[in-house]
């Protein structure tokens, strides 16, 4: 009996998940904990990781409001920036509650995008008629 036969043939792709992408990153977690003992918080080194972490998750929001994928391309660029707008804004009113800035972000996607949804709708049917 091959191993492609066995009874664990749909577990393949995620076998492969878990020993190609998780294992290898476990890795550098221990390591990260055990040499991060030995580092101050307001080390040079640390505040250029946290400036790096964090450009890199302002260009992976920006890439994802200017350039989406899937349902949110369907979004017009107005709601998705509006949206970015009062999350943030939300956030710097709640003093750093992401929770906040997030379902306000949201609030405001939703509903732009529902509005959009019926004005072309209505579009629609009377290019229709």
């Amino acid at each position: 009996m091959s191993l492609l036969a066995s009874p664990f043939q749909d577990w393949n792709p995620f076998l492969f998940i878990i020993l190609a992408g998780a294992i290898p990153t476990q890795i550098w977690r221990w390591m990260g904990a055990v040499f991060s003992a030995r580092l101050a918080e307001d080390s040079e080194i640390l505040l250029w990781v946290k400036a790096v972490a964090t450009a890199l998750v302002s260009a992976l929001i920006a890439n994802l409001v200017v350039f989406p994928s899937g349902a949110l391309a369907d979004v017009p660029l107005v709601v998705r920036l509006s949206a970015l707008g009062v999350g943030f804004a939300t956030y710097l009113i709640w003093r750093g509650h992401i929770i906040w800035g997030i379902l306000a972000g949201e609030a405001v996607l939703l509903a732009g995008a529902i509005f959009f949804s019926q004005i072309l709708k209505a579009q629609s049917i009377a290019a229709a008629i």
